[in-house]
């Protein structure tokens, strides 16, 4: 649902198919030793075999990391956010702050199993949801009260700490509209499997209209 989570795709299939055929090769190679009945009695070394299977992978762990190094930068890159987000962790809730807007800000408490609606996601659902536009770059800045939490939304490819004293920050485009579940992944006490996120992307008229009904109703 974001271009950095289609980049984090795109790389784990490119590696996927490097271990395949490393696996392939290898499985061939001792499935050949185990069953061939040749044996070579003047085989004392073999100096080009050696420099050949010392130089692949080598070549083939090059192949690894420029894509990933590539990737590892792509995710630190702040590019011109429209909007600012502040997410604050505590035991056993997150609250947010709009940072573009004066006094902006709610608490988001998961939904108890006895209080959700029959369509609402058990253990998923939140009773204020964080209400984005799509196709724009949001910057969010994740920081703790208590112990260390941690912002995950896993179809947008984002995970970052939320560390007491600490400001993180990163960023992310969402390019289509919908729900995004996450939870927090940072093992936090008694309730850590109770502090969910909930991201609703709309378009950006929308996302204006909402903006606008908020600031009246303070």
């Amino acid at each position: 649902s974001s271009p950095l989570m289609e980049q984090l795709n795109f790389f784990h299939d490119h590696t996927l198919l490097i271990l395949i055929m490393i696996t392939v090769l290898i499985a061939y190679i001792m499935f050949m030793l185990f069953f061939n009945k040749f044996t070579n009695r003047y085989l004392l070394h073999g100096q080009t075999i050696e420099i050949i299977w010392t130089i692949l992978p080598a070549v083939i762990l090059m192949f690894i990391a420029f894509p990933s190094l590539r990737l590892l930068y792509l995710m630190d890159e702040i590019n011109s956010p429209l909007i600012t987000l502040k997410a604050i962790g505590h035991q056993w809730y997150w609250s947010y702050e709009y940072s573009n807007f004066l006094n902006l800000e709610f608490d988001s408490y998961m939904i108890p199993t006895n209080e959700l609606d029959m369509n609402g996601f058990r253990l998923l659902d939140v009773d204020n949801r964080i209400i984005l536009p799509m196709n724009n770059q949001i910057r969010i800045l994740v920081t703790a009260t208590d112990v260390i939490h941690s912002w995950t939304v896993p179809s947008l490819g984002v995970k970052i700490d939320a560390t007491p004293g600490r400001l993180n920050q990163t960023n992310f485009l969402i390019n289509q509209p919908g729900l995004f579940f996450g939870q927090c992944s940072e093992i936090c006490g008694a309730n850590h499997s109770f502090m969910p996120i909930v991201i609703e992307s709309i378009p950006m008229n929308y996302f204006i209209k909402w903006i606008s009904s908020q600031m009246n109703s303070l």
